[in-house]
């Protein structure tokens, strides 16, 4: 940005000499107005506008240390963030500062994170993922006294007995705290007595490394009397391990004794089943009597067969997640939308898993039966206001008939930010009389006693006639055009298994696609490329991709994608889209992150080569099983892509191959790249579980293992 803001040569500037026409692009520049320069400021990170852009000119150095620039310092993915440029930072402005995100800063020491004491007018600030001891924590949060809002991760060896008087004084003060665990411990919840906000994230591993099985009974002796009676929201999210729904457990028994008046926000995130105690049903009744929510989700046990829908009240809600819940289509509109009421509040709906949802009985539905398009459109017309909705991990399959079709329904909710679809929902009701069908095909390569046959890339030479370009009487071309303003996109086979999950047993042989999604392929992820401001995008499970030929229309059109994840498209067992892909890259000039799931795909210079033409790109995650790579090329693009910081590639290769080539990247870049961040290893290895969980969380939950983002969260939940 520095190199931005000076003085560039031009030399097509008529007459002009090539000094004068850059005093004049320089001058044209500074002359704007400071609204408009510190708007642009406010895009620049802020490691780069305190140390660079603002020695560039005296006018500079004096907008960019306006307080509308340092009241809030994000260096969240700010990659390039030394040790010393952060010190740095801290001395130059560190008195300014009221608002510090350092999220997932792994690659600084504690010592560094230590300066954050110096902030002392700091009110707000955001630790996860950073290297913090006990005693290290005391003395930093000892010295912010204005602190109110704190996110920490509390990780094994945390004692709480080592915070000091000053400490605690700081915490009773806090009034929303985000903490991660990875240890059983209740962290720092009882000293904070004044909490309205708490956010509790399980991440703790049912063993240790060596193998000792761990439990909540080491809570046992702690401070164990949370203070919830001001508390709004509580959400707790628990990763796999029946150790996070055992601590989490003791964190809800005091709920279940008292339920705070003011609550408003109830959300528990559990995968699998999670049973119901004692406890938690007196919690929920106690909920049901006397609070109004806002936003709810709960574990799918707790509410199915259950009653406790139609007896919770709820004020102007604006998240509902029901997901993997056994909720039929008549529930959701008798329970929760109450026939059809206005719930113009409801920002946000996660109903992925939910089978039965649109349908009238969920007793007597098989997958393939067609949804009532009617429960759709009461949904539709009560919740318009709708701008996250997530209709996932299910067969939605809709019935032959004018303006009946899912895609034709969903277009009526124009203020859609994010959606994510199962495949067959996006099919036409019937065979198109302008299409040729899909070939049937087996979903996998024939098993037998011999050798898995290694199928070529089939070639490709751009789009073919009528296969790329998306159908204006497509039902999904029509929904895209209505939803001009979304930035996240996803469509997730109903049957599709990650090699890689973030939240389910990993399944190494994958489910037969659905038959309607057969019919979906090239031309309508073409469609996509309607999508101008789309940001995020996953496509998974579609069989019916025969080029990729749609892809490369995505390149060019959507200009703002940032992050791409493609997972099994085409037959398994062939890969059809890598030229495709490459085509696609070259035009990828803002993609960040990368994420591509794909069996027998090879990662070779070809690909390598078209990768390197993303000059943003900084994560790159490859889950291929019995695919291959090329050391050399690897090698060459990390060499081309500075700014690359993850590179994981889960393959077929030998753990020789794999060993070698993370040291030679470790070797080469480390040094220059303090972030790098590099896991090289045989996908089905038995020591992958242990590789695993040295990845940061920052980089495991957004790119190396798979999930829907969709609704996962109320909006503005956190930062």
């Amino acid at each position: 940005m520095a190199r931005a803001l000076a003085p560039q040569d031009t030399s097509n500037e008529g007459d002009a000499p090539p000094a004068a026409a850059t005093m004049a692009v320089g001058a044209h520049l500074l002359g704007f107005s400071d609204e408009i320069l510190l708007h642009i400021l406010s895009h620049v990170p802020s490691t780069d506008l305190v140390l660079n852009v603002r020695r560039t000119c005296r006018k500079l150095a004096v907008l960019c240390l306006d307080k509308s620039l340092t009241h809030t310092v994000l260096l969240q993915k700010d990659y390039e963030a030394s040790e010393d440029k952060v010190k740095q930072v801290v001395k130059e402005i560190g008195r300014e500062i009221q608002q510090l995100n350092m999220a997932g800063c792994y690659w600084l020491s504690g010592a560094t994170i230590e300066h954050v004491a110096r902030c002392r007018g700091l009110v707000k600030v955001n630790l996860s993922g950073c290297h913090l001891t006990s005693v290290r924590l005391s003395k930093m949060l000892s010295a912010l006294q204005h602190l109110r809002s704190l996110a920490i991760d509390v990780s094994p060896g945390f004692d709480a007995g080592q915070l000091s008087g000053e400490c605690k004084a700081t915490l009773s003060r806090v009034r929303e705290l985000k903490q991660t665990l990875y240890t059983p411990s209740y962290g720092v919840v009882p000293c904070c007595t004044s909490l309205e906000k708490l956010l509790l994230y399980f991440e703790i591993l049912d063993r240790t490394r060596e193998g000792a099985v761990l439990s909540g009974q080491l809570m046992v002796g702690q401070s164990n009397v949370p203070h919830y009676q001001n508390l709004r929201v509580f959400y707790a999210r628990l990763a796999p391990g029946y150790i996070n729904q055992e601590v989490v457990r003791l964190y809800l028994a005091v709920l279940s004794d008292r339920t705070p008046e003011n609550l408003h926000a109830f959300l528990i995130s559990v995968p699998g089943s999670f049973a119901e105690s004692g406890a938690t049903k007196n919690l929920l009744d106690s909920m049901a009597r006397n609070v109004a929510l806002d936003a709810l989700q709960l574990p799918k046990s707790w509410l199915n067969g259950s009653s406790l829908l139609q007896h919770m009240k709820f004020n102007n809600p604006f998240y509902f997640s029901f997901s993997r819940c056994a909720l039929s289509g008549g529930h959701l509109i008798q329970r929760v939308i109450n026939g059809g009421r206005d719930l113009r509040s409801l920002a946000s709906l996660n109903l992925s898993g939910c089978v039965h949802c649109l349908s009238p009985d969920s007793l007597l539905r098989k997958a393939e039966d067609d949804i009532d398009s009617g429960i759709l459109e009461t949904l539709v017309a009560s919740c318009h206001n709708l701008q996250h909705l997530n209709l996932s991990a299910a067969h939605h399959h809709s019935a032959d008939g004018p303006g009946r079709h899912l895609c034709q329904l969903l277009a009526r909710l124009r203020r859609l930010r994010s959606l994510s679809l199962p495949v067959c929902s996006v099919a036409e009701a019937a065979p198109r009389a302008d299409r040729a069908p899909a070939q049937p095909a087996p979903h996998a390569v024939p098993r037998g006693f011999g050798k898995k046959v290694r199928i070529g890339v089939q070639s490709y030479s751009g789009p073919l006639p009528g296969q790329a370009a998306p159908q204006p009487s497509s039902v999904f071309w029509a929904l895209l055009k209505n939803v001009p303003f979304l930035e996240r996109l996803e469509l997730i086979g109903s049957s599709f298994s990650s090699a890689m999950p973030r939240n389910e047993p990993a399944i190494r042989n994958s489910l037969p696609p659905c038959s309607r999604a057969q019919s979906v392929g090239d031309s309508e992820v073409a469609a996509v490329g309607q999508l101008a401001f789309l940001r995020h995008l996953t496509l998974a499970q579609l069989p019916g991709i025969l080029t990729g030929s749609g892809l490369v229309s995505i390149g060019l059109q959507c200009q703002q994608l940032q992050s791409l994840s493609l997972a099994n498209l085409g037959l398994m067992g062939k890969v059809v889209y890598t030229s495709a892909l490459s085509d696609m890259l070259k035009h990828c000039k803002r993609l960040k992150d990368l994420r591509l799931e794909q069996p027998y795909f090879s990662a070779n210079a070809q690909f390598f080569q078209a990768l390197s033409q993303c000059s943003a790109l900084q994560r790159l995650c490859l889950v291929s099983r019995s695919g291959t790579l090329q050391p050399e090329a690897v090698l060459a693009f990390m060499a081309r892509c500075l700014h690359v910081v993850v590179c994981h590639m889960f393959t077929g290769e030998s753990l020789a191959t794999c060993k070698s080539l993370q040291q030679s990247l470790l070797r080469s870049f480390q040094a220059e790249r303090p972030a790098l961040n590099v896991v090289i290893f045989p996908l089905l290895h038995e020591g992958l579980t242990n590789v695993i969980r040295d990845v940061p969380m920052v980089h495991l939950d957004e790119i190396t293992l798979f999930k829907s983002r969709v609704a996962e969260e109320p909006p503005n939940l956190w930062w």
